[in-house]
């Protein structure tokens, strides 16, 4: 597959074969990997919020290992520098110049442990690297790989000695997933397979990192109809104007809706965007961003279900 002759119909039929090479080793989790692929071929980062030990950091490498991709685990903690991240210069002694030492963040899946345990200072390295697809470094600017896919974890419960994410940067994830306790047949499943070994070594690629690019753009072929896009900036707008929110979804979140949709269209075989492809990523792709009022918090009212009602309120535009 090269980038001049990728058609959309490849493009699903590569995110199909992903998808099956990862569920081998994650049991019952079709919808988050799903998600996974989607955000991959749509360009853009995932988050990742649960409990430990419910396969975050599985879905992360099984991804990498299925594309024959580059993956590099940061395990973020509180002492942990930019320069861990981004690279740092060394002076050579033999060449008598300094020279770039790529950090972490130079791999085509980056997958960010427990993300919030480190310093804002630290967490805002990524930013750039995940907007621009590039780093920064005494004065020259350094190209990332393509694809380029942070997938970041945190776990909401453990909260001592962590740092939220501030806005800005949860702002830069095209979708947020949760894993979830397995089914008990699933973890059954889990416990038969693992007996065996470490299941992620059994996972093969499946494509390459150069065929992922050329899907990455073909994608752009999908076309999105005005009054789609203006259905995607109505839902995004009464995030922005709900009683139970205090801070609503930014544009950059109606990009990433168009963008996800856009996917969504053509692994579904289609060549164009239609209203169920926004309405069944809005929640995965808005309530991380929003904020929710004091009082929905005491209302225990939950920016997911929020952002569902949202949806469910606006009308469906009519198709032509």
């Amino acid at each position: 597959m090269n980038e001049s002759s990728v058609t959309l119909r490849e493009v699903a039929e590569l995110a199909n074969r992903i998808s099956a090479e990862m569920a081998r080793v994650i049991e019952g989790k079709p919808q988050q990997i799903r998600t996974a692929v989607t955000v991959l071929l749509a360009g853009g980062h995932l988050l990742i919020e649960d409990v430990p030990g419910v396969g975050k950091t599985v879905l992360a490498k099984s991804l990498g290992r299925a594309i024959h991709g580059d993956v590099k685990r940061i395990q973020f903690t509180p002492d942990l520098l930019p320069s861990d991240v981004t690279g740092v210069s060394v002076f050579n002694q033999s060449t008598r110049e300094f020279e770039f030492k790529p950090g972490g963040i130079f791999a085509h899946i980056v997958l960010g442990d427990e993300i919030n345990r480190a310093s804002p200072k630290t967490q805002s390295a990524l930013l750039e690297s995940m907007a621009e697809g590039q780093v920064s470094a005494d004065g020259k600017t350094y190209a990332l790989s393509k694809p380029f896919m942070v997938i970041a974890t945190q776990n909401p419960i453990e909260m001592e000695g962590t740092y939220p994410l501030p806005e800005a940067q949860r702002d830069r994830f095209m979708a947020r997933i949760t894993m979830g306790y397995p089914a008990r047949t699933s973890e059954i499943a889990m416990l038969t397979h693992h007996a065996g070994g470490d299941q992620l070594d059994t996972v093969t690629p499946v494509t390459d990192a150069l065929a992922v690019a050329a899907a990455v753009e073909a994608i752009r072929a999908v076309y999105v109809a005005p009054v789609i896009n203006d259905y995607i900036v109505t839902i995004v707008d009464k995030t922005r104007t709900h009683d139970d929110l205090r801070l609503g979804a930014s544009p950059r979140a109606s990009l990433h809706l168009m963008r996800a949709a856009r996917v969504q269209a053509a692994l579904a075989g289609r060549d164009y965007v239609i209203p169920e492809d926004v309405s069944a990523l809005a929640v995965e792709v808005l309530a991380h961003r929003v904020l929710t009022t004091v009082e929905a918090q005491v209302a225990r009212r939950d920016p997911d279900d929020i952002v569902r009602s949202i949806v469910a309120s606006v009308p469906t535009p009519a198709r032509a």
